[in-house]
């Protein structure tokens, strides 16, 4: 039986930073409702989808490297956003450098599949 994108653990792992981000990005200053909040949550939030997008595209590589390349620098742009949060003591160093190593690990996976995106190949 083949797998899911939820099943992968590039998409657990983004799926869970985004909720993290989701919960403490509650505590925001409600001035920053529609700026760092909300982008925050958005490029968290669009790894997952973007991971979803390329996996039900694998059977062409090259759409699929586009998405999985959009998934990274959606994790990227967190890690802006996440920087900023920090900047302005929104969050905590602890918190920070929790984040930024999650997104880290999560860029390194995507960089992986998009190394050997035929490991990820739909199967005849």
């Amino acid at each position: 039986m083949d797998t899911c994108f939820k099943d992968l653990t590039v998409y657990k792992k983004a799926f869970q930073m985004a909720m993290e981000i989701f919960r403490i990005t509650k505590f925001f200053p409600v001035e920053e409702k529609y700026s760092l909040t909300d982008q925050v949550r958005r490029s968290s939030r669009a790894v997952c989808s973007n991971l979803a997008e390329s996996y039900r595209k694998r059977q062409y590589k090259a759409h699929f490297l586009s998405k999985i390349s959009d998934a990274d620098m959606e994790n990227s742009e967190t890690g802006v956003w996440i920087d900023f949060a920090l900047n302005c003591e929104y969050i905590t160093t602890e918190i920070h450098q929790n984040l930024t190593t999650k997104g880290l690990e999560v860029g390194r996976m995507l960089n992986h599949m998009t190394q050997h995106p035929e490991k990820y190949a739909l199967k005849s």
